[in-house]
């Protein structure tokens, strides 16, 4: 299995699990605060909204068009201490660190 498919099958569980986690939201934010440029979207964005919005249809755009994809980063760190509140949360965190670690390869 190509780099390109295991990314779009952890993208494809991730979504999977924000929608178990009833985090998905039908209506996207506003222009403006889909427009951040704080890492993360972190003064616009709640991290559910920022993997629903930016993170997701980024890195399936660039699965797709079969584009480099990223290396060396994390967001499961961010997700991690975002999302500890949220229920449910661990499944989506274990998925982000498997993300991290497919493209840190």
């Amino acid at each position: 299995m190509t780099l390109h498919q295991q990314c779009e099958q952890l993208l494809d569980e991730l979504e999977q699990l924000l929608d178990a986690c009833d985090l998905l939201q039908s209506e996207p934010p506003s222009s403006k605060r889909l427009a951040s440029t704080e890492p993360f979207a972190v003064d616009t964005l709640d991290c559910h909204e920022w993997l629903q919005w930016i993170f997701l249809p980024k890195m399936r755009a660039l699965v797709v068009a079969r584009q480099p994809l990223p290396s060396n980063f994390e967001i499961a760190p961010y997700v991690e201490e975002a999302m500890k509140e949220h229920q449910g949360a661990t499944a989506v965190v274990k998925v982000t660190y498997r993300i991290d670690a497919l493209l840190t390869q």
